[in-house]
């Protein structure tokens, strides 16, 4: 059984993707050799010498000593054919998110290293178990999902199929805390914990901005700045790369039967085509200079406009004592009126309340108003007041 601690430890990494990179990486400066592979000629060489790029800024930074910079570069092998795993104890797979190139590739895997090795796969959202149904030992094969850049989210989800032994689990949680991450242990169901909790992040948003409800930025804007989040959603496609997020929200679609909650959107698979991927292509729902920064994307201007009275809900009254405004206590044809309604449209609730929806504005408070207002007004109000 795999001994995590151990100063000899070899790990195998299939893939010299993005993904595949950050693995090799937090494993070689953890003091594991580190065994890198990729089918195509010369990506593995190139997964190297991006690795040892990104060595080099946390040397500049002062976050990581050139020596250890070195060392753990010295660690890091290209292989050229997978019989190199023969010598490893943990092999991580991160090729192609597709269940037939996995479960080949495992099945390929298990003829060459011996039989206490973990074969552990970094799949975001498909079945571990039915990877591990294609070897001859599936109680060894497990997930081992990191996120994107691996080397910055300290977290791993690792991932017992319904035939994976406890060993083999405790094991990669002991791994991941040698090369400093969280494990966190999940059972086999589509999307784990991460993408299917995050399915009410991507989707919805999607959802919004084909209604027309907001633009891309301004859902973006709202979700960081008055909800909290560190990123926006089109921000995180961006990073994680619209082929990658599309295939998991199809994925897990697919999984759950096609529960409508999941359903993807439309509005990816033409960007997907298109090339339009994020970061890694130079453009996604944001531009990507040189430096690797989105370009900033220029806000609707507020209205200097102000109305010379208001009539307002009581969970307002905190919100509009700070401005310079007569506050009514009746509405009449000359105040503006602000509601707050949480889970109603503005015009049901102008007629609930009977106001004129042509004068009526409601304002989210869901989130309070540090950092942002969201205001919404109902199709029939007029704007020119």
């Amino acid at each position: 059984m795999l001994d995590p601690s151990r100063s000899d430890l070899t790990a195998g990494v299939a893939g010299a993707g993005t993904m595949g990179r950050g693995i090799a990486q937090v494993l070689a400066q953890c003091g594991a050799r580190t065994l890198l592979y990729d089918a195509q000629p010369g990506a593995a060489r190139k997964g190297k010498e991006a690795i040892a790029a990104a060595l080099g800024k946390l040397t500049e930074k002062g976050r990581l000593a050139a020596a250890d910079a070195q060392a753990a570069l010295g660690r890091l092998e290209v292989v050229e054919s997978i019989e190199a795993f023969a010598a490893c104890q943990v092999v991580v797979e991160a090729i192609v998110e597709d269940l037939g190139a996995k479960r080949t590739f495992f099945s390929s895997l298990e003829k060459v290293v011996k039989e206490d090795c973990i074969l552990a796969s970094n799949t975001s959202s498909l079945s571990v178990t039915a990877m591990a149904a294609a070897c001859q030992r599936p109680e060894r094969v497990a997930g081992y999902h990191f996120f994107n850049p691996v080397p910055v989210l300290k977290v791993v989800e690792v991932v017992a199929g319904v035939r994976t032994e406890p060993w083999v689990v405790d094991a990669l949680g002991a791994l991941a805390k040698r090369f400093g991450h969280t494990a966190v242990r999940c059972k086999d169901t589509p999307g784990f914990i991460v993408n299917h909790a995050g399915r009410a992040f991507v989707p919805e948003s999607l959802r919004v901005l084909a209604e027309g409800v907001a633009d891309f930025a301004s859902i973006d804007r709202i979700l960081v700045d008055a909800a909290g989040f560190r990123i926006g959603p089109f921000g995180l496609m961006d990073l994680v790369g619209l082929d990658v997020a599309h295939a998991v929200m199809k994925s897990m679609y697919q999984q759950y039967y096609e529960e409508p909650k999941y359903r993807p959107s439309f509005l990816a698979e033409p960007r997907v085509a298109a090339g339009l991927l994020g970061r890694k292509t130079g453009r996604g729902w944001y531009a990507y200079g040189k430096d690797g920064g989105a370009e900033a994307v220029a806000e609707q201007k507020v209205p200097a406009a102000r109305p010379a009275a208001v009539w307002i809900v009581p969970e307002l009254r905190d919100f509009f004592s700070k401005f310079n405004v007569e506050i009514r206590t009746r509405a009449d044809n000359e105040t503006v009126c602000f509601v707050s309604p949480l889970g109603r449209d503005a015009t049901t609730t102008a007629l609930q309340l009977g106001l004129d929806p042509e004068r009526t504005v409601a304002i989210d408070r869901l989130f309070g108003f540090a950092k942002r207002r969201t205001p919404c007004s109902p199709p029939t109000a007029c704007r020119s007041r």
